[in-house]
């Protein structure tokens, strides 16, 4: 009876302004979806205020003298389907709105949802009523606040993984490019060299030149490519290119061709079934080692890369037989390189050593164990 309801007050009256903020709580629940962060509690607090601005209504025309003819009084001054749908704004506010709008809105939705049953008066009867509903409302507060959090902690893991991946970027630039680099100015210091005695040696070291650069820029590119993917929030990416045996191999035979001094690799042991970490970081020693070689040690003829497989683990050990330069001495950790690979193989549960050889030289010794988890740092 929609028709006069405003013609005097009562029940009537009491029942289209019920009827009117009920559908304006459902308008905005259903809404809900299409509304942003600050939409959602502004829809929120609009709803709220016109059930709590209806709620004093009633109160008011509840307190009026019922004594002419024909006036209904005001008795039932509440139903479900307001009440839940506030209770859903609540939640969704809490859980998607911004902070302070949310915290804004949430507190007028709380207090529309448990004043209503009061709107005509206290009594057992509302009492009761103004409990449950204020049960419902903690617990539709509750919801919404346990998912923001629990979306909120994702999103700081996502970020954390994120920052890991680039961390470990830097780390493998650092050993690629280096390890690429360092092989460039090696042979084109050789073909300087040997230039005014032996000019056709000339044109093989450019070429070899020429595929180290190609290299390094590969690679560059490989990571370039993967760094675009963490910033897509892709969290699946892999944290390095992929290496097993044959790369080892190829590091191994690339740095006697273009050292001119004699490497070679032992492999003792059964290396195919190694887990994807584990090749990789043996590979990563393997580079680094070389590397530094070719960077700080002087006068060497030989380099022998062995890995040995045993029921524990991996044991990789680099040395060589020349005499080592200032740099090398500094203890590990001194440059980025061997500070990143000492934590790259810790991440995997393993350690590195490093220090002059017994028969001379120097050498880098790293324990992988195989049967392991990788540690998560978040």
């Amino acid at each position: 009876r929609l028709v006069g309801a405003f013609d005097r007050l009562d029940a009537h009256t009491t029942g289209a302004l019920m009827l009117g903020s009920t559908l304006l709580a459902v308008g905005a629940l259903l809404a809900s979806p299409r509304l942003g962060a600050r939409g959602l509690p502004w829809a929120a607090g609009a709803a709220a205020g016109v059930s709590l601005g209806t709620t004093v209504a009633i109160h008011v025309i509840a307190r009026l003298p019922v004594g002419a003819q024909g006036i209904t009084p005001v008795r039932d001054p509440y139903a479900l389907t307001e009440p839940a749908a506030l209770l859903g704004l609540l939640t969704l506010t809490v859980w998607r709105g911004a902070p302070l709008w949310a915290a804004l809105s949430a507190p007028a939705c709380f207090a529309a949802v448990i004043l209503r049953p009061l709107a005509v008066g206290v009594g057992e009867t509302t009492l009761v009523v103004a409990f449950f509903f204020t049960l419902a409302a903690t617990a539709a507060l509750g919801i919404g606040l346990t998912v923001r959090l629990v979306i909120a902690d994702r999103r700081r893991r996502e970020a954390s993984v994120r920052m890991e991946q680039r961390t470990e970027f830097a780390r493998d630039l650092h050993d690629f490019v280096a390890h690429h680099v360092t092989g460039i100015v090696i042979q084109a210091q050789g073909a300087r060299s040997v230039a005014a005695r032996r000019p056709e040696l000339v044109p093989p070291a450019l070429e070899r030149i020429e595929h180290a650069g190609a290299e390094a820029l590969k690679s560059m590119r490989s990571m370039v490519g993967m760094l675009r993917d963490v910033d897509e929030s892709r969290t699946d990416v892999p944290l390095a290119p992929l290496a097993g045996m044959a790369e080892v191999r190829a590091l191994v035979e690339e740095f006697a061709t273009v050292g001119g001094s004699r490497a070679r690799l032992r492999a003792d042991g059964d290396f195919a079934d190694l887990p994807v970490e584990v090749a990789t970081t043996v590979h990563r020693v393997v580079m680094e080692a070389l590397t530094n070689v070719r960077k700080h040690s002087r006068d060497y003829t030989e380099v022998e890369v062995h890995l040995t497989r045993s029921a524990g683990g991996i044991t990789v050990r680099i040395s060589d037989d020349g005499r080592p330069r200032q740099a090398v001495g500094q203890p590990l950790g001194g440059g980025f390189g061997l500070k990143g690979l000492a934590e790259r193989v810790a991440v995997i549960g393993g350690r590195v050593r490093t220090g002059p050889a017994p028969a001379g030289g120097w050498r880098v010794e790293a324990t992988l164990p195989v049967d392991h988890r990788v540690r998560s740092a978040a």
